[in-house]
């Protein structure tokens, strides 16, 4: 039976191209044959580049706009730090397509097909029964049942997307940066994409939502009305522009262990806080590690366990960076820090690559 890698997204990607370069003919599973534009991701950070260029999709190739600093805003302080590298705003339609279409053509096999459960040995898709002694479950936030991460906090996080069209104003205020502004309960993370839009992702407390009413529009009217700068930026939003979302996701949570023959991957493995800018490096990395570790012989439990030990401190710093920044006080401080002392924010950065 060939390996399963379920979910065609970076981390599953990965997984069956690194299984297909080795002989393994896994099939990737995934429910749309259409790739779609994810809601989390829109930036690379400098070491997911790096890995992407090992297994010859290189950003740039892509169309990805090279990202050189990140604008650290709260309030009216604002610092700008460099990144160690370029990164680059580059679409989950644009990096998906090309990370499928690497996985074919290096022989892992497609399947279009819905999970509606996995267990160890087997995945129950809508059409019939796929059994196989390694399953490798890339289903990004969204959990599978049968396989449920556990959300336990009070003010659970949710995720908000919009993305704004391309504009000259909008390129003047973004090229080369990407801007992270910090508020109370949350932030927004913002970067061109290679078309020239701009995606708007935001975490925030589910408290902030109930507050405007359930409504998504009316809380990014009412963050525009209370920050300056990023109302500048919403001016470039459409009235009739679609909002994506995702409730209760569980920032911080790392998969200490697993059943045999299940490798969790990605978001199933840790979920980093996204002001970090390494959900897709992690993505990848666990991808990657958990091929490796099956093509090698090392048990399901034993490369989770592992990984977790590898996982911890970039998931760990970055949720200590986002307790404090989303504070109004914690937030003031963060950008008067990196501003003052920008290899403070290097420092961060650093510790929070995996």
């Amino acid at each position: 039976m060939p390996p399963l890698v379920l979910g065609a997204g970076p981390a599953g990607s990965i997984a069956a191209i690194v299984l297909a370069r080795a002989g393994a003919e896994p099939v990737l599973m995934d429910r749309d044959a259409q790739v779609g534009d994810a809601l989390c991701g829109g930036f690379l950070s400098w070491r997911s580049a790096d890995r992407l260029r090992a297994i010859g999709a290189d950003p740039a190739e892509l169309g990805g706009h090279p990202v050189h600093t990140l604008a650290l805003i709260a309030g009216r302080h604002v610092a700008v730090a460099p990144l160690p590298a370029a990164g680059f705003g580059l679409s989950r339609r644009a990096l998906d397509t090309a990370l499928r279409a690497r996985a074919m053509a290096d022989g892992a096999r497609l399947v279009i097909e819905r999970a509606r459960a996995v267990r160890p040995g087997a995945i129950e898709g809508d059409s019939r029964e796929w059994p196989s002694e390694a399953i490798f479950l890339a289903t990004g936030k969204h959990d599978v049942r049968g396989e449920p991460r556990p959300r336990t906090a009070s003010d659970p996080a949710l995720g908000l997307r919009i993305r704004l069209p391309a504009q000259a104003g909008l390129h003047s205020l973004l090229r080369g940066r990407i801007e992270l502004h910090l508020f109370d309960g949350g932030y927004a993370g913002i970067v061109l994409q290679e078309d020239g839009s701009a995606n708007v992702c935001l975490a925030l407390r589910k408290s902030r939502l109930a507050a405007a009413g359930g409504d998504p529009r009316a809380l990014l009217d009412h963050l525009a009305g209370a920050h300056p700068r990023f109302a500048e930026r919403m001016a470039f939003a459409g009235t009739d522009l679609p909002i994506d979302t995702v409730g209760s996701v569980p920032y911080g949570w790392i998969a200490r262990d697993t059943e045999s023959g299940l490798f969790r991957l990605g978001d199933q493995a840790a979920v980093i806080p996204s002001l970090a800018g390494e959900g897709m490096a992690i993505a990848m990395t666990s991808g990657e590690l958990a091929a490796k570790a099956w093509l090698a012989g090392e048990s399901a439990p034993r490369f989770q366990r592992r990984f977790a030990r590898r996982a911890w401190r970039p998931v760990r710093t970055a949720q200590l960076v986002w307790a404090t920044a989303e504070r109004p006080l914690g937030a003031r401080l963060l950008a008067a820090l990196a501003g003052e002392a920008p290899m403070l924010a290097r420092a961060a950065m650093a510790l929070t690559r995996i």
